[in-house]
């Protein structure tokens, strides 16, 4: 389902893939109203004709809408587009924790201040 770069979803334009994860793939996107860049993870359609999936799709973006806090990236809407479904959320750029553990280059003290902001993000 990859999107090719300039493909536009409303008002977003996919700049290129960044990322996918067990409920779709995420892509750098320029929010062409807001003049800002976005992560915009978008909906397989296979999961998107599933009620069930649907529902915990909403119920991610509408989770992930309710919290304010500096180490969780935040929502700015869930649409569709062109009979793709999607949340538009935070972009931010760097390296994901993912690869900072497995680089094995960065040292346990950076992990382990890594890994506390994870732990007040989630409480």
């Amino acid at each position: 389902m990859t999107l090719p770069a300039g493909t536009h979803l409303g008002r977003y334009e996919v700049r290129s893939k960044i990322g996918e994860g067990g409920i779709g793939e995420v892509y750098l996107a320029q929010d062409k109203k807001l003049e800002r860049k976005v992560a915009l993870k978008i909906l397989p359609e296979e999961v998107a004709s599933n009620q069930e999936r649907m529902g915990r799709f909403v119920q991610e973006a509408k989770a992930a809408a309710q919290l304010n806090h500096p180490n969780i990236a935040h929502v700015y809407e869930i649409d569709e587009a062109d009979g793709r479904h999607f949340i538009a959320m935070e972009f931010i750029d760097g390296e994901t924790l993912r690869e900072c553990i497995l680089d094995g280059e960065t040292d346990l003290r950076k992990l382990l201040r890594y890994l506390q902001q994870v732990a007040e993000g989630l409480a």
